[in-house]
Order: structure tokens, then C-alpha cells, then sequence
């Protein structure tokens, strides 16, 4: 335990898949006596997290915690730090590639030159499955993950070259990013909340 640093993954093929990350996440953290404490992230991994806070937990003491971004996560606390606590997450394999995803994307708007605070910028569509179009015409299903006016996190089987252009729906941009389950799309202008929410407000037809 040398530095804050988290060095507590559950197996040795987690340290290799998975890579801790620096990110600006805010939240809050219930602690077992069910005080609830603010809290900022200050690196994560789909099986680690640390914490900067006021309040630190105990080794061994379980923790529920709400991100913002990311949603709920639960763990135990492995060790406290100068700045609070880190703990290990808890989660099923299919949890760990969505936060794995999430990560990804939240790590990238800083090489995207996006604003810090994306929380403004941010749109739920409504049905998160749409189809993603090579310029040679291919199409593909896909599942947006992550939707901001900049671009678009989504689950597909392929992997487009980087830098390649192509439509998510109607939104024309290219691939900046690959991750295990998916790609990260920046889009060529900023959109309008509005125009996102309308393209991606009606299911598509599957068969």
C-alpha cells in the first residue's frame, strides 16, 4: 500500500482488462450505520474506486454509493487514503463491461476537449437502440450507452476503424475511441438537445 493509488483488484485478469482512470465523478456514499456522505471520485477501475470525502469508512465496512454518470455501486472498503477511502466494487461480470464503458467515455470527453461538468449536455433517449451506418453503406444495430451533444458512447459487435466516418441515426461524426464492447463516437457539430431527443425518441424496427 504505497501510495493512494488502488492496488486491490479482485484477479489478476482484472488488472489486465480493466485500467484505473482519472475522473471528476461526484456522488454520494451510506456508509453501514446508514449515514449518507458526499463524496468525489478520484479513480476507478469496474473493480476498484477511490473516494475523496470527509467521512471514511472502515476496512471491511460495505458501501452502497450513488454517481453521478454511473448510477449505483456497492463494495467494501479495502483501506482509507490521505483523502478518504478506497474500496472494491462489487458487481457481476456484465456489470463490470458497463462500467468499463461508462469509464471509457467519461475518461475520453477530457481528450475531446468537453466541458468538465458534461451533466447539462447530457440526453436520455428514450429507446437507446439504433442503427449505425458505414459510409460504404454497411448497417449495423447498436445501443447507445452514453449520449451527450458531443457524441455518443454505443454497444456493437464491430469495431470501425478509427477515425472513420459514420451516422449514428441521422447524426453524422467519427469513431475516436475503441472499448471492449463498443466504440465512442464524436459527433461533426454539437447538437440540440432537442434534435436527439426526436432522433432517438422512437423505437426502431427490429427483426
Amino acid at each position: 500500500m504505497r501510495s493512494a493509488a488502488i492496488d486491490t483488484a479482485p484477479s489478476g485478469a482484472e488488472r489486465r482488462n480493466f485500467q484505473r482512470v482519472r475522473v471528476k465523478i461526484y456522488g454520494r456514499y451510506m456508509l453501514e450505520d446508514r449515514s449518507e456522505h458526499p463524496c468525489q471520485v478520484i479513480d476507478m477501475s469496474p473493480g476498484n474506486v477511490a473516494f475523496r470525502c470527509d467521512t471514511a469508512g472502515v476496512p471491511g465496512e460495505k458501501v452502497i454509493a450513488y454517481l453521478d454518470h454511473i448510477g449505483r455501486i456497492e463494495g467494501v472498503v479495502t483501506r482509507t487514503i490521505p483523502e478518504g477511502f478506497a474500496m472494491t466494487v462489487l458487481a457481476s461480470d456484465r456489470k463490470r463491461d458497463k462500467l468499463a464503458a461508462q469509464l471509457t467515455w467519461l475518461a475520453n470527453k477530457h481528450e475531446l476537449d468537453l466541458p468538465e461538468d458534461r451533466r447539462h449536455d447530457r440526453v436520455a433517449p428514450r429507446n437507446p437502440m439504433t442503427i449505425l451506418r458505414l459510409a460504404d453503406g454497411r448497417e449495423y444495430q447498436c445501443r447507445i450507452i452514453d449520449l451527450s451533444l458531443s457524441g455518443a458512447a454505443i454497444e456493437l459487435d464491430v469495431k470501425p476503424a478509427l477515425g472513420i466516418q459514420v451516422s449514428l441515426g441521422t447524426m453524422r461524426g467519427q469513431v475516436v475511441r475503441h472499448f471492449d464492447d463498443g466504440v465512442a463516437i464524436e459527433f461533426a457539430a454539437v447538437q440540440h438537445a432537442e434534435t436527439l431527443e426526436a432522433e432517438f425518441a422512437h423505437p426502431i424496427a427490429t427483426h
